[in-house]
């Protein structure tokens, strides 16, 4: 595995800053002997970078249960362009779009300003600190909705939704459904296919374990959407509009072939080392950090421990009496090595239901290669800075 130096990394939820070395080693191969744009020319160097971006599309699809043609995948820079894409793409003037607590900025900003753009009837559906969303409230929002928004795992309280049966009240009541996978996707067993989604937003550079700059969008088989960006695909240069075909429909530009290439590395390796298991182990973690935080008198731990019917992910949020976020996140940076996040995780209406939106919290998520010791000695080191040895 590749570190990040001496330090105990517990920031995955934003990133997965310590990958295994076939991801970095993918990448520079990939820079080293090939670096041609897939889909770009019919060179071998060109055909071979083809065969790479079709290897990640295919790894993507049975990693996460995705039904149908690869080719339905489309890569972007990350979730955030799937989510604008998604969102761009399907709602018109006057649609019902439906969003929730939990979601992160990069839902609720495009909804914001579609808002105004297209005078949409933005329909937030309310949560509580154990991520259980208002049913009854949730079936009447839907109702008569365009798009219905699902955040699959919060990134602050680390609890995921019931999609597939959210999804279906949604879908019966004739919405499309996007899933927010930032969160879910190799973190955490999830299948496409018995999520009921029609559309989901994936980042490569968390739980998949991929380099910064890849993710992908997946639109089930029917679901039009218009291309947020258009231009270039390699290919029907003479037709003035974006081609119907996917994944070009959706890809404007050349890709990313370093990051497709690494991020195919990860996915390879979470699928020899089966994601349930890691996330068994990921999960273990978060339990023992849960528990030995709870313990400290003067911390006030905001994440709820996942119920067994209804695994999370492995993110423990909290506070602490006498030290600010950002002071102990800054502390036990420099004193201690671990690095954690503070602040509003880009999450405000979380933070809002949390009591924390002026003050922010700490976030501690473990990942593929946190051990034991590193949680021994994130708990030691919060202990340490408030006497509570």
């Amino acid at each position: 595995m590749s570190d990040a130096g001496s330090v105990i990394y517990l920031d995955y939820a934003a990133t997965s800053a310590v990958r295994p070395d076939r991801v970095i080693h993918a990448v520079t191969t990939f820079l080293s002997q090939n670096g041609a744009s897939p889909g770009r020319g019919g060179h071998r160097l060109a055909i071979e970078a083809d065969r790479t971006a079709l290897h990640c599309r295919q790894a993507l699809a049975k990693l996460l249960d995705i039904p149908g043609d690869a080719g339905r995948i489309a890569f972007f820079p990350n979730a955030t362009y799937a989510i604008n894409t998604a969102l761009h793409g399907t709602l018109r003037h006057g649609d019902r779009v439906v969003i929730t607590t939990y979601d992160h900025n990069a839902v609720l900003r495009p909804v914001r300003s579609l808002a105004s753009q297209r005078a949409l009837d933005v329909v937030m559906v309310q949560g509580d600190a154990s991520g259980a969303l208002d049913l009854n409230a949730y079936a009447r929002a839907v109702d008569g909705a365009r798009v219905v928004v699902l955040n699959g795992a919060s990134n602050v309280l680390g609890t995921s939704l019931d999609i597939p049966s959210l999804a279906a009240t949604a879908r019966a009541a004739g919405a499309m459904v996007l899933v927010d996978a930032a969160q879910v996707a190799g973190e955490m067993p999830f299948s496409v296919a018995a999520s009921g989604a029609d559309m989901v937003a994936i980042t490569g550079h968390k739980g998949l374990l991929g380099p910064p700059g890849t993710g992908g969008l997946w639109v089930r088989d029917g679901i039009e959407i218009d291309a947020l960006v258009t231009g270039g695909t390699g290919g029907d240069s003479m037709d003035p509009f974006m081609p119907a075909s996917y994944p070009d429909h959706l890809e404007a530009g050349s890709q990313n072939g370093a990051g497709i290439a690494g991020l195919g590395a990860g996915v390879d390796w979470l699928l020899e080392h089966d994601v349930a298991r890691v996330h068994a182990r990921t999960t273990a973690h978060a339990r023992a950090l849960h528990s030995g935080l709870s313990a400290l008198p003067s911390v006030r731990v905001l994440s709820p421990l996942a119920p067994r019917d209804r695994p999370g992910t492995p993110i423990v949020t909290f506070v602490a009496a006498r030290v600010d976020p950002g002071t102990m996140a800054l502390r036990l940076d420099r004193e201690f090595g671990v690095l954690a996040r503070a602040g509003l995780h880009c999450a405000p209406e979380v933070h809002r239901m949390l009591g924390t939106a002026d003050t922010g919290a700490v976030r501690m998520s473990a990942g593929w290669a946190t051990t034991d010791e590193d949680i021994d000695s994130a708990i030691r080191a919060v202990a340490t800075i408030l006497g509570e040895v």
